[in-house]
């Protein structure tokens, strides 16, 4: 009896081996800390099973029973799948891999907002003023936490804790801020109706991380597109500079002699008139002390600028882009080029393969100039694709060998010119003309970084109060008015972006595939700024929804309830009297 007893016992304990190392292996590999409690559990399994192999193989022969091998390859089997578990779990926590199947990637950050969040200098957090926890929104603050561990977030409850609420002049539910040392920047205010936005929380982070604020001057007086909301305006694009940090002003040349000393970039946008000739040397002064000049033209227009644009090797083509490959997927017509293949440059270097188009382009040609260094950005595709045409009365575009130009044609290059000390001369172009150059290796300079700004001071807390169904949209690009000014004084190079098109940018269109993206990072890196991230902007998520009439409802109401079914009784009656 007691030789019976003692097997058993072994035989336990035997089991209480395995089942040791199974609770030594799921705590080391959940907690993801191997430290004494799962050594111990993984010794002390390790050591049993072992005794009791011992013990076993010293009673009896029990290698070679049929039953120890069957026992034993049911013990491999199941510690492998336990092993395998515990390293996809291991994984699982430690590697995030998604896929984003939605067209607009509503669930996947957008380059420059990742590009943005690795490289903050500085923790940010951001504060949701808010009772509820929308699983939307705090999977897109999750997104940007997996980036940097200098992002965070935090939900908070205004009444919970009046003290921090007051801090930051929280006035309503659903209010998010942006917190970064001591700066404190409103987000926007999320409700049942606006979920938390990735535009918006990029825009307000690359704010408040980036203290140098850069002046854009747009010209006015030649018909050039219009600032605020209108027909063919740019709005949406004056708008995404101050998304970005950039404050704008028209300018009139006519009126000053000169442009002012604290321009960071000067952008004409569609002129439908010609510059005065002071107009036109006041730009080249401006380009000559280290000036950034953006010039989108249309075709069918002379804005005067040859004697400007010869210095750097350009001319602007007057026959009209012709792109017959994207007629049916734009749906604008030939005359509505469609780019995907784009220079190998800051401004385009994260495109790929994505989509632009530009209603009513001129081609550009691109001359060497030493000095200068040209950069083709935009390109169409090869003949038959794509060509200049020259005969813009006709109704039916057809390619004329005699007048025509056979594709690809560059429709926008970025030039940097060195500037040198005490250098009067201008560069003359070389006789041999080429549409498109080889690309160069563009130079950057990186200004110093400014003093912060100063901190907004917290508005007093109200008494709480139920949360409101609709919530007054933020500010506009808030800019601080005591934030230094981006200067072209200190510039070592000058930099100019040529565009042979200006529609691409107007309301409705900015948004439009990658058409934004090309006009707010060529502002940018003509800014030389070069420590804002160039990229893709995030994206808004496309209404889906349909609106259905009231004659519309009706009649689909009335083909799911009537018709469908009565084809379907017709189709089982007419297999019945067929197998009848």
């Amino acid at each position: 009896m007691k030789i019976v007893a003692k097997n058993k016992l072994w035989k336990y304990l035997f089991w209480l081996g395995p089942f040791l190392i199974t609770v030594g292996l799921t705590v080391g590999l959940v907690s993801e800390q191997w430290g004494l409690i799962p050594l111990v559990f993984l010794i002390g399994g390790i050591v049993i099973s072992g005794l009791g192999l011992i013990w076993q193989s010293y009673q009896s022969n029990w290698w070679n029973r049929r039953s120890t091998q069957a026992g034993t390859n049911a013990l491999v089997a199941t510690l492998a799948v336990l092993a395998i578990l515990g390293l996809i779990n291991f994984l699982g926590t430690r590697y995030h891999l998604r896929a984003d199947l939605t067209e607009a990637q509503l669930f996947t950050l957008a380059p420059q907002s990742r590009e943005l969040v690795r490289v903050l200098p500085q923790p940010v957090k951001v504060w949701v003023f808010d009772v509820t926890q929308n699983p939307q929104d705090r999977e897109l603050l999750e997104n940007y936490q997996r980036q940097s561990s200098k992002f965070k977030y935090e939900y908070i409850d205004p009444q919970a804790r009046p003290g921090l609420a007051e801090k930051f002049g929280v006035k309503d539910y659903g209010e998010v801020y942006l917190e970064s040392g001591d700066k404190r920047q409103l987000v926007q205010t999320i409700n049942e109706n606006e979920r938390l936005s990735e535009i918006r929380l990029t825009s307000r982070l690359q704010q408040l991380t980036n203290s140098t604020t850069a002046k854009v001057y747009l010209l006015q007086g030649h018909g050039e597109r219009q600032l605020s909301p209108g027909k063919d305006a740019i709005s949406q694009a004056v708008q995404g500079l101050g998304d970005k940090n950039f404050t704008t002003s028209p300018l009139n040349l006519g009126e000053t002699s000169k442009v002012p000393q604290d321009a960071a970039v000067v952008i004409l946008a569609g002129p439908k008139r010609g510059l005065f000739e002071g107009e036109v040397k006041a730009l080249q002064d401006y380009l000559n002390r280290g000036g950034n000049l953006l010039l989108m033209i249309d075709p069918n227009t002379d804005p005067k600028l040859n004697s400007l644009l010869q210095e750097w090797g350009v001319r602007l083509d007057n026959r009209l882009a012709v792109d017959v490959s994207g007629e049916s997927v734009v749906g604008l017509g030939p005359a509505a080029p469609l780019v995907t293949e784009y220079g190998k440059h800051p401004i385009t270097k994260d495109f790929g393969n994505g989509n632009s188009f530009y209603p009513i382009a001129r081609p550009l040609e691109i001359t060497s100039v030493s000095g200068v260094q040209a950069t083709p950005l935009l390109r169409t595709k090869p003949y038959p694709s794509s060509w200049a045409e020259s005969d813009l009365q006709s109704e039916k575009l057809e390619f004329n060998a005699d007048k025509d130009l056979k594709g690809p044609l560059t429709l926008g290059v970025a030039l940097t010119r060195k500037q040198t000390p005490k250098s009067t001369s201008t560069p003359q172009a070389s006789p041999t003309p080429s549409l498109l150059p080889s690309p160069t290796t563009q130079s950057k300079t990186s200004p110093t970084p400014s003093p912060s700004p100063k901190t907004p001071q917290a508005l007093p807390l109200p008494s709480p109060s139920t949360q409101s169904k609709a919530s007054p949209a933020p500010p506009t690009s808030p800019t601080p008015p005591a934030s230094p000014t981006a200067s072209s004084q200190t510039a070592t190079e000058s930099r100019l972006v040529v565009l042979g098109n200006s529609d691409f940018a107007t309301d409705g269109l900015f948004q439009q595939q990658l058409n934004g993206d090309v006009f707010l990072n060529s502002v940018t890196w003509l800014s030389q700024q070069d420590e804002q991230p160039l990229s893709i902007r995030p994206k808004e998520p496309k209404n889906r929804r349909i609106t259905l009439t009231t004659t519309q409802g009706n009649l689909l109401i009335l083909s799911s309830l009537l018709v469908l079914p009565l084809i379907g009784f017709a189709i089982a009656v007419i297999i019945w009297w067929k197998r009848r």
